[in-house]
């Protein structure tokens, strides 16, 4: 599952540049630009979970069986 490996890279990505910035090794232009890195990858990772959270609204039962409904939102963010 691409989204999965993709989602678990990005928590990957953000935890190292918590790590760095927590380090007190980097100067400040380097600390800037790794937390504007991480703002992007946090802001996307929001994105990923709230499209999973409306897949799962999605999810409705019908006639007794429980089936998931596709939702396509234009506001996904494919390419990092």
């Amino acid at each position: 599952m691409k989204e999965k490996t993709v989602f678990e890279d990005d928590l990957k990505k953000l935890q190292r540049i918590v790590e760095d910035l927590s380090s007190g090794k980097l100067t400040l232009g380097e600390s800037l630009k790794k937390y504007e890195e991480g703002v992007k990858i946090a802001q996307s990772c929001a994105l990923t979970l709230a499209d999973a959270e409306r897949k799962v609204e999605l999810l409705m039962k019908k006639e007794g069986k429980f089936s998931l409904e596709r939702f396509d939102n234009p506001d996904t963010v494919e390419d990092k």
